[in-house]
């Protein structure tokens, strides 16, 4: 009676299932605490971890689902590209929004080309073969060169940190639109030019509309859904975001560039409960990358990684040496960056978790040589994020691009209601009903003890609220109140509108 039903999964019991998740979910968090105090890049962490639990490792789980393990991948993907453009500061991004499209845009095309025609003469891969190979590891991760950074208590100077952010979160779209569209030149689904570029104009624009009137549309529904629990918005903006992916890349657009811009324009907008629905998503998006890693590090057999350790070598060395500085020279020119932060900017692009993604897709299509190109993107990565994660403080600090790391203020980062003393919660109500004494004031109210009022908003324009300052139906009424009260304000201020919790 007090076992679990008996459910099976390729031989192992659910029991057993969860308990090595959950072993590996809690063994990935407390490994990255030895990503803060070393500098070792967590990803890093995190896909050692897999491949330690996968079917070459001690853990000895098999598993070999690459259309499982892209379904996985894409959707925790369209979680960290969300939670990074909710965190991308718009007063950051405006002065460096056409050097980072153009690093987004242009070096990511720059790099793919490159890098499979380099593929295609050296490696002897077929010409789509490399550039299929150079589309899916065109795109860069830049949370592992801050991460590292910050384990040396140092930061980017001026402008550097946010062109590194914004490129990194907005050129997966354009490798993935690469990727799908020499795969589409493989298998025959599309052919010429002119089909291409109708595809990249269908994503891009689709991608860019839905994001913008997902942001839209999510802002309005959260300042009005008037759902009593606030932990629930949190998991409404969960539900929210996958609407906005989904429906984008069914009707043929770019999930991926429509859940950033989304999160970009919400990251510039106030709504309701901002504060703790960007912490609870900042932790979906922590669970989605471990997700990603743990599930590709279980996917890989490292034996195979021994079998291309050679073209996998040559390729890596030649992506960091040349491939990634000229795609940054090509498109930086002049004086858009300045000279070490170019070539800083040339060193650090780090591949992360979309490349491999990537790499599964060929597999699920059934291509020929899917596993070489697999087995070659992984490795890599791991060469990438080995050589350039543990070499990036000092090349930060030859070319003078840091700055001692200052913490902001405790206090910037309190919500309102941590600062309030306990048993206090915000209040927000509207006067609901028509008074017909004609100058009612607030201290006709009778207000219950422990209320302070902070403002009042009538007609756009706010007011101090005193004692004696006449209240109106419709005014906007904030401030604090002991939760004890809360149920008699509603009688005071009116029942049509809820008190709502700021």
């Amino acid at each position: 009676m007090g076992q679990m039903m008996p459910v099976e999964f390729q031989g192992f019991s659910l029991e057993f299932i969860l308990i090595f998740g959950s072993a590996l979910l809690v063994f990935a968090v407390l490994a990255s605490r030895i990503s803060s105090f070393t500098g070792v890049p967590a990803l890093l962490i995190f896909l050692g971890l897999g491949m330690l639990a996968g079917s070459e490792g001690p853990g000895g789980v098999p598993f070999e689902n690459y259309a499982v393990a892209f379904a996985v991948g894409s959707v925790c993907l369209s979680f960290v590209l969300f939670d990074g453009g909710l965190r991308t500061s718009w007063s950051g991004v405006r002065p460096i929004l056409r050097v980072g499209t153009a690093l987004s845009v242009i070096s990511t095309v720059v790099t793919g080309v490159v890098t499979g025609l380099f593929a295609h003469y050296v490696l002897g891969l077929s010409l789509l073969g490399g550039l299929l190979l150079g589309a899916i590891v065109s795109s860069t991760d830049a949370a592992a060169v801050f991460s590292i950074l910050r384990s040396k208590n140092l930061s980017l100077r001026g402008k550097l940190k946010q062109v590194l952010e914004f490129e990194a979160g907005s050129n997966d779209p354009v490798a993935i639109f690469l990727t799908l569209s020499i795969l589409s030149l493989i298998t025959a689904e599309s052919t010429g030019v002119f089909a291409i570029a109708l595809f990249f104009v269908k994503q891009a624009g689709l991608g860019l509309l839905f994001g913008y009137a997902g942001a839209e549309g999510i802002r309005f529904l959260m300042n009005r859904a008037g759902i009593e629990y606030e932990a629930l918005y949190g998991v409404l903006m969960v539900g929210l975001v996958l609407m906005v992916f989904s429906i984008t890349a069914y009707l043929g657009g770019s999930g991926f560039l429509a859940v950033y811009i989304t999160g970009l324009m919400l990251g510039r907008r106030d709504y309701l409960h901002k504060a703790s629905i960007t912490r609870f998503i900042d932790g979906v998006a922590w669970m989605s990358q471990i997700t990603i890693f743990l599930v590709l590090g279980l996917l890989v057999f490292p034996s195979n990684l021994i079998l291309v350790w050679k073209e996998g070598l040559l390729l890596a060395v030649f992506m960091m040496f040349i491939a990634r500085p000229l795609s940054v020279f090509v498109a930086t020119p002049g004086k858009s960056l300045e000279r070490r932060a170019r070539l800083f900017v040339s060193w650090v692009g780090l591949r992360g978790a979309a490349p491999i993604i990537l790499a599964t897709l060929p597999w699920s299509l059934g291509l020929p040589n899917a596993e070489y190109y697999f087995n070659l993107v992984f490795f890599i990565v791991l060469i990438s994020v080995v050589a350039q994660g543990i070499s990036i403080p000092w090349v930060a600090s030859k070319l003078k691009v840091t700055e001692p790391l200052l913490e902001e203020p405790a206090l910037e980062k309190a919500e309102l209601g941590q600062l309030l003393p306990p048993g206090y919660v915000p209040i927000d109500a509207t006067m609901t009903f028509e008074t017909s004494t004609k100058d009612l004031r607030i201290v006709d109210l009778q207000l219950p003890e422990g209320v302070l009022l902070t403002s009042i908003e009538r007609d756009g324009r706010f007011i101090v609220p005193q004692g004696s300052t006449v209240v109106e139906a419709g005014d906007r009424i904030r401030g604090f109140a002991q939760e004890s009260s809360v149920d008699e304000l509603k009688t005071i201020f009116g029942r049509t509108r809820k008190l709502k919790t700021l």
